[in-house]
């Protein structure tokens, strides 16, 4: 039978949840744990904003990508027309909505990067950023 070895990137003592830290890998300041959550509050906002910011600007372009699905879809006649329309306007808002969304999440986590604090440790209760002191 063969021996199994085990690839283990820290060294943890299993009473306590603490490890010798991975370079790059977050540790909770006060009790050294590894066990930390990620809050992500501005990503999650931003996002939200900017789809709704983008969907909303979308609307505007909804008539000229109406347009633009009518005159595609009028090869295949009125109803062709009117299928490439409304296909044309949902697809406008959803771009939108995608980038506007893109665009919020970039903003929301260079907001996490700087003023929020972006980690909770799930063992103390600790909260704390990039850069603990």
């Amino acid at each position: 039978m063969e021996e199994q070895t085990t690839i283990v990137p820290f060294k943890r003592d299993e009473t306590t949840q603490q490890a010798e830290l991975i370079p790059g890998m977050p540790a909770g300041p006060v009790c050294r744990s590894i066990r930390i959550q990620t809050r992500l509050y501005g990503k999650k906002v931003g996002g939200t904003i900017g789809a709704v910011a983008g969907a909303t600007s979308g609307v505007a372009l909804v008539l000229s990508g109406a347009e633009v699905g009518a005159v595609v879809g009028a090869v295949g006649g009125p109803v062709g027309s009117a299928i490439g329309a409304l296909t044309g306007g949902v697809l406008a808002m959803l771009i939108g909505g995608a980038t506007g969304c893109a665009a919020g999440a970039a903003f929301g986590e260079v907001i996490d990067d700087n003023v929020f604090v972006k980690y909770r440790c799930t063992d103390c209760g600790y909260t704390f950023g990039n850069k603990p002191t």
